[in-house]
């Protein structure tokens, strides 16, 4: 009986609750109590083993003192072990008063202490019809009841027991897992026949709950929930310690607090969901749970079953999901995932359903069906509006889909309804013809795209070629709050390729503008819809009309022909943080267009103050006034921006040793040259400068 009991207590205890594995080295003592005329009796024992625990040196001593009506226990035992469960304990006491009561029931109640442990107070009280152990510590209460009639059956009640209390048991199921904060309630039932499953069936309550693996892949913090737990472990015949089988069975509600599982973030609504887990684990093999359900009423059902390894990783996730309401699946589920591409504060409409397929650690198949869906960015990077259809994947065979939707936008150009006919083969989505969209009363065509999600350690990969066909430049410039330039947009990209977060476009753009050319080359874009985008490219400029550029730039009237390069662009969070700029006047191109090279007083004054120059007359000064305009032979200046310092320079000839520089080459009479005495300009100050003389906020300087 004795060696039953001692099983039972062991199963459920935590780490420093170790003395009510001792009852059963004090038992044999307590029922065959001293008479009166006994003093002390005692008892040592080199080694007690269950099926559950092994206790070692274990010492019992009971004192009577000849006419008192109670007597001193005292229980010791230098190491208890529970490798079933994990525990271990060294140096454990418990001392109390025994008694015996007029229904002839023995009571004990006094204080059990382990080596690290605090004191707690644990009371013994054994019956013919059974035995009640109970622990405290302040509010803590741990209770196991025991009925004679039934000795492989104990009951326990926890009441608000820390959560590490019963750090062993969990690792029994999850040895990854640590429990480091929180409270526990639970009614138990607790079966441990001498052949047979261990078992733990009842009722779990947990407030406050935090939990963590040591790699940090899983993380908890203030979770709160009620739940129907089952967990049974099958002893092997040939090794006790050694379970050949464990099943967990898990039926419940969550309310609240946050999960973290590699990237992927949940947060808890106050509301109930509802978890149901089944899984089972055989004797040197990984974990099998063939039930996985999630109830989140309207905003995410999900229905399952996984296989892991031994190390519990994931080896394959079958999973069907469904959205009635996809509004607070953003901040609920998907924060963690969206926040790594920077798009964590975007908002979603709709509904949809998805069925996902994982092997070995990958995806292997989806099949998304989507409804009235809306994705709005907040920055109005991005945006789709009535986006319907479904979108299948996968690894093996061929797969075809469709999805389209009314319209949308990409930084703020808007465009309009697309359709988009797609097919998967062997892990990649493509596209089945080209998608015309329209865009800025011309339209963008996109041919030869496809897609392979991550997968094999790899991260998403895009490839694809673009053409724009008539592109209204007008609008871009309003869009993009630029002067009105005028003109259309034209060009191909044979190929783009993203990946790593960056995309590269091979071939360029063109924009017939302001009679010329203005052509874009070396792109690339890294993290277009994550933090701080960043663009690279080379711009070149040809034969544009400097009258009907000056006229839109409002900053006097220039006429002519203007060539330059800005090589090396670099643009973060559509900043300038880097380029090499040079612009020069054509004078054979001026004299093939018929146009004479002359430039307006308000010109040379905007152009003085952005160039933080001078003009310099070959008349008086006071006199520079009556004129309107002026010839000049060449205009040309060029910056180096490195670290918001633009390093600038001037017309071909001009001497790059001195300091001073020109700007403007006069021709004719009156001679006028612009010369700068700056070549190191900070750029934020230069940009000032450029929004002035936009404004018309400039005065003269004359030399």
């Amino acid at each position: 009986m004795w060696n039953r009991l001692h099983r039972l207590s062991a199963a459920f205890t935590p780490r420093r609750r170790a003395g009510w594995l001792l009852i059963a080295a004090a038992g044999a003592l307590i029922v065959n109590a001293p008479s009166v005329h006994a003093r002390t009796a005692q008892a040592k024992i080199a080694r007690i083993s269950t099926g559950v625990a092994t206790l070692e040196q274990v010492k019992v001593r009971l004192h009577w003192p000849a006419t008192a009506i109670q007597g001193d226990l005292q229980v010791s035992a230098a190491r208890v072990d529970v490798p079933e469960l994990g525990y271990h304990w060294r140096g454990v006491v418990w001392q109390c008063p025994l008694r015996r009561d007029r229904q002839g029931d023995w009571r004990c109640h006094g204080t059990v202490r382990s080596q690290g442990g605090p004191a707690l107070r644990l009371a013994l009280d054994l019956g013919d019809d059974g035995t009640d152990v109970v622990l405290r510590d302040d509010s803590v209460r741990l209770a196991l009841r025991r009925r004679t009639a039934m000795p492989d059956i104990s009951s326990i009640d926890l009441t608000q027991v820390p959560a590490v209390w019963v750090q062993a048991l969990v690792a029994r199921v999850w040895s990854q897992g640590r429990l480091t904060g929180g409270l526990i309630d639970a009614q138990l039932r607790l079966a441990t026949p001498q052949q047979g499953p261990l078992q733990v069936s009842g009722q779990i309550g947990v407030a406050g709950l935090a939990l963590e693996t040591a790699d940090a892949g899983v993380a908890g913090e203030n979770l709160g929930g009620h739940f129907k737990i089952d967990i049974r472990t099958d002893i092997r015949a040939d090794n006790r310690a050694s379970p050949a089988r464990t099943s967990v069975s898990v039926d419940g509600v969550l309310r609240g607090g946050e999960l973290l599982a590699g990237n992927t973030f949940i947060a808890l609504p106050p509301t109930a969901v509802g978890v149901q887990v089944s899984a089972q684990r055989q004797q040197g093999h990984g974990w099998t749970v063939p039930t996985i359900a999630w109830r989140d009423d309207g905003v995410l059902s999900a229905d399952g079953s996984a296989t892991l390894d031994q190390d519990a990783r994931l080896r394959t996730l079958d999973l069907d999901l469904r959205s009635a309401q996809m509004g607070p699946l953003l901040k609920r589920y998907l924060s963690g995932q969206l926040a790594l591409v920077g798009l964590d504060a975007v908002s979603l409409r709709g509904s949809g359903d998805l069925r996902m397929r994982w092997r070995d650690g990958a995806l292997a198949a989806f099949d998304a069906q989507l409804r009235e869906v809306e994705l709005l960015d907040p920055d109005a990077r991005f945006g789709f509006s009535g986006l319907e259809g479904d979108l299948r994947y996968t690894t093996t065979g061929t797969v075809a889909s469709a999805l389209a939707w009314r319209g949308g936008t990409v930084y703020g150009v808007e465009y309009g309804p697309v359709s988009l006919p797609v097919v998967s083969r062997d892990g990649r989505l493509m596209l089945r013809a080209p998608v015309t969209v329209p865009l800025l009363d011309g339209r963008l065509l996109v041919e030869n795209a496809q897609i392979q999600p991550p997968r094999d350690g790899v991260g998403l990969q895009m490839e694809f070629g673009l053409a724009l066909e008539q592109i209204d430049f007008a609008r871009v410039s309003q869009v993009f709050g630029l002067p009105p330039f005028r003109g259309r947009l034209g060009g191909s990209i044979p190929r783009g390729y993203y990946a790593n977060e960056r995309m590269v476009f091979d071939g360029g753009l063109s924009a017939n503008m302001f009679g010329g050319e203005v052509r874009f080359s070396s792109l690339a874009l890294e993290r277009p819809f994550g933090a701080a985008p960043s663009l690279t490219a080379d711009i070149a400029l040809q034969d544009l009309d400097l009258q009907q550029l000056t006229g839109v730039l409002d900053v006097g009237s220039i006429s002519g022909r203007l060539d330059g390069t800005i090589n090396g662009l670099r643009l973060v969070d559509w900043t300038p943080v880097a380029f090499d700029a040079r612009l020069r006047t054509n004078p054979v191109a001026a004299r093939r267009h018929g146009q004479k090279q002359r430039i307006s007083q308000r010109a040379v004054q905007d152009i003085s103050s952005v160039g933080d120059a001078s003009f310099v007359s070959s008349v008086q000064g006071q006199l520079i006034g009556l004129f309107d305009d002026f010839g000049y032979r060449q205009i040309g200046i060029a910056c180096r921006l490195v670290n918001e310092v633009c390093s600038l320079s001037g017309t071909e000839g001009s001497d790059s040793q001195s300091a001073a520089f020109t700007i403007v080459q006069g021709a004719g009479l009156p001679r006028l040259e612009v010369v700068g005495h700056n070549r190191e300009v900070d750029w934020p100050t230069l940009v000032e400068r450029i929004i002035a003389a936009g404004k018309g906020e400039v005065s003269p300087v004359v030399e």
